[in-house]
């Protein structure tokens, strides 16, 4: 298994930009699914975006467009490039790994088994 590691949240203004990592030490990535999702507070946890084989991608509808997930194999790392940040935008975000899945289930995230610890990203109005 991977284990993720997040970085790279903050306090940012509307329309403003962040770029999250996710170092995943153990196997190499390429091999895994990696994750976004976010859980803002009192709402449940919910899939951002994914990466498999390093370049098929998938997105929430609420973040196509303005968020991109791309990986560096040769770092172990999987970013979040979000720009024009909302505020409903605003939760903490969590990366997870998974085995190889189908694109039905690339948003389950009972299907990742391992998961960071979370950042937070903060998005003022």
């Amino acid at each position: 298994q991977v284990q993720p590691v997040e970085s790279g949240g903050g306090l940012v203004r509307v329309g403003g930009s962040l770029r999250l990592s996710c170092k995943a030490s153990g196997r190499t990535i390429d091999t895994y699914t990696m994750g976004w999702f976010r859980q803002a507070p009192g709402k449940e946890r919910e899939f951002v975006a994914a990466i498999r084989w390093s370049t098929s991608t998938d997105y929430a509808d609420s973040v196509k467009g303005r968020f991109t997930i791309s990986t560096d194999n040769a770092k172990s790392t999987v970013y979040l490039q979000m720009n024009s940040l909302k505020p409903e935008d605003t939760a903490v975000y969590y990366c997870a790994g998974g085995p190889l899945l189908t694109t039905p289930q690339i948003n389950r995230r009972n299907k990742y088994t391992s998961w960071g610890q979370g950042t937070q990203v903060t998005v003022s109005s």
